[in-house]
């Protein structure tokens, strides 16, 4: 019977090899609580998170989901997932209660761990959820009915879990943002991100490389990093995003490496701390999430640092191209070209492959690439199709095999780096008794790339307030999908003979003219 190898592709193993190899390197920064743990460390209390999980009756398979800031619990709980079988739900904490509570129904969790500072919504959950069997608190605050994590820890067991994992075992549910019924999320195997090794080589990463996640790590980008400082046994500073903050911390643990997106370069660009900041340990800052625009870049490389590396794809994909500094010199507008053992094509509305120079979709698959939609056939048949994923974005090829994103196929706004579907705002709109239609656009805005807007048409006689909207919506969805501007109009919307809102007539429209 013929196998792909005798050894497993394992995410548990990047930190047993890492502990192994530089036991005593310093592995995770917790700014956020000034706690240092080495590499031992590290694999000692994932272990014991493991363990303690396992002591509480939750086995491989069991799910599992967690309400976390950025701190040194997150890779802990993550690895504790990878050495148990456990099927992790790391939650957007800026999502809605109730949009978490929907998440956790949909994927059958039996337990959660919560940071303190979220309790509002774990009492949420108890209240919605009965069959969460488990509560337990990072923090000394929050319910003293629940869990202490780290007296959980303290009373588990040191030693691996012995529990045999395959590297197609389903690892943790990435959640992206959903549109109609069920949420859109996927299953990321242990396959798809132990093979997350290839990311470090992207940016030229070496073990003299010091690391600053400020990317969530509830999210595929902020745990790629967590992973990668790993694999390359490397000192990992963790914190949530704040410019000051970000600027302390590169001097002060000199920080040579950070991800971010264009918006949390515009803000480190005008933090009044930035002009007395030592940035002399940085060599590279990489840019994802949404399309860099030509002022931050040439700002962030006159005044950040010179070397910049940009890469491209979605959650769903992982990297597909990536764009280097030799590689920006020569396509400044480039977001690069194929990245190792992916594969990108841009094709028309048949899939057929066009003509260098020619505008289509942008298709693609590499190892990290997963292949459908939790309990969504629907969107699963629309985004995988043929064996490769359509990202819905618009792009062109050049001679060289260089990238240039175009556009979006698709109706989303992108602000500060978060995708918001039009739809599922629209949706929540429509439930408003007030409302006869609505159309909710990306309006441009210089700090966070779009804002989410929304043009009302009110039903004859009805007066509709956008203060009481906008409270109607907060109570539905996450503040960032939330409306940041309401334009209530007495004519109909522009449409389309087939009846489709022309939006980009609204977005002409509703545009501030540039100062």
């Amino acid at each position: 019977m013929p196998q792909s190898a005798l050894g497993k592709m394992l995410v548990g193993n990047i930190i047993v090899t890492a502990a192994a190899r530089v036991p005593d390197k310093l592995a995770y920064y917790c700014a956020t609580t000034g706690r240092r743990f080495t590499f031992r460390d590290t694999n000692e209390r994932c272990n014991r998170l493991a363990n303690a999980l396992a002591g509480l009756g939750l086995a491989k398979g069991d799910v599992l989901a967690f309400l976390c800031s950025n701190r040194a619990e997150m890779p802990e709980i993550y690895f504790a997932l990878a050495k148990s079988g456990i099927v992790g739900i790391p939650l957007n904490y800026r999502l809605a209660p109730a949009e978490m509570v929907e998440l956790m129904q949909s994927m059958s969790a039996t337990a959660l761990i919560y940071e303190s500072r979220f309790e509002a919504c774990a009492l949420h959950v108890k209240e919605h959820i009965p069959k969460i069997r488990h509560y337990v608190k990072i923090g000394a605050s929050g319910s003293p009915a629940d869990l202490g994590y780290e007296a959980l820890l303290a009373a588990a067991a040191a030693q691996e879990p012995e529990v045999e994992i395959d590297e197609s075992d389903p690892y943790y549910f990435n959640l992206t943002s959903g549109t109609t019924g069920l949420p859109k999320s996927y299953a990321l195997t242990h396959f798809n991100n132990s093979s997350i090794g290839m990311f470090g080589g992207f940016f030229d990463l070496s073990r003299k490389d010091v690391v600053l996640t400020v990317f969530p790590v509830f999210g595929r980008v902020g745990v790629a990093w967590l992973l990668i400082s790993a694999v390359y046994g490397i000192p990992n500073v963790i914190t949530n995003f704040d410019p000051t903050e970000v600027l302390k911390l590169i001097e002060q643990e000199r920080v040579s490496i950070f991800n971010v997106v264009p918006t949390m370069a515009t803000m480190l660009l005008a933090s009044d701390r930035l002009a007395a900041t030592d940035l002399s340990s940085l060599r590279a800052i990489v840019f994802a999430g949404s399309v860099l625009p030509a002022t931050v870049r040439e700002q962030s490389m006159a005044r950040l640092c010179p070397d910049i590396y940009e890469y491209y794809g979605m959650q769903e994909t992982g990297t597909l191209v990536y764009s280097t500094p030799e590689d920006r010199a020569m396509r400044m507008e480039s977001v690069g070209r194929a990245s190792l053992f992916a594969e990108v094509k841009v094709v028309d509305s048949q899939g057929r492959a066009v003509a260098v120079g020619e505008i289509g979709e942008i298709i693609g698959r590499s190892p990290n690439t997963v292949t459908s939609y939790f309990q969504n056939p629907a969107k699963s048949e629309e985004t995988f199709r043929d064996g490769w994923v359509h990202t819905g974005d618009l792009g062109s090829f050049d001679g060289d095999g260089f990238l240039y994103i175009r556009g979006r196929k698709k109706d989303m706004i992108i602000t500060g780096g978060q995708n918001v579907h039009a739809a599922e705002v629209e949706e929540t709109l429509f439930r408003h008794e007030a409302i006869a239609d609505c159309a909710v656009i990306g309006l441009p805005d210089t700090l966070w790339g779009e804002q989410v807007a929304a043009v009302i048409v009110a039903k004859p006689g009805v007066c509709v307030d956008a203060d009481a909207l906008q409270a109607f919506c907060r109570e539905r969805l996450a503040g960032f999908k939330t409306p940041k501007k309401w334009f209530i109009r007495n004519e109909t919307l522009p449409r389309t003979a087939t009846g489709k809102v022309q939006k980009f007539l609204l977005v002409e429209k509703y545009s501030e003219p540039p100062s």
